[in-house]
């Protein structure tokens, strides 16, 4: 039998609220199929809008609308160029949490 004194208690302040919120919301951004592929077509290269709803075909409006939680996120980000946006990753751990996940799936 184990002896129960050399066991360290589990610390619940391990994780804050705010950090353990953040790690959810993360991992709920790349539980959807369409931002995984706006995610991962981003990892390459800059794209406006129309040109990731084209890529990807895509309405422009079903971009829009998940680039814009993943902007909330801070996962990705834009810089204006005349009237149009042209969004780029903000958070290279996600293109590496992204990169992991799609090497495991291959790998079975």
């Amino acid at each position: 039998m184990q002896d129960e004194t050399n066991i360290t208690p589990y610390d619940e302040n391990e994780l804050d609220e705010e950090t353990l919120f953040i790690v959810s919301q993360t991992f709920k951004a790349l539980s959807d199929p369409t931002r995984l592929r706006i995610l991962n077509l981003l990892s390459e290269h800059e794209y406006p809008v129309n040109e990731i709803a084209a890529r990807l075909s895509l309405l422009q409006s079903t971009v829009s609308h998940q680039l814009r939680f993943l902007k909330n996120l801070r996962l990705v980000k834009y810089r204006r160029e005349g009237t149009s946006l042209h969004y780029s990753i903000d958070d290279e751990h996600v293109v590496d949490l992204l990169r992991q996940a799609i090497g495991h799936a291959r790998h079975h």
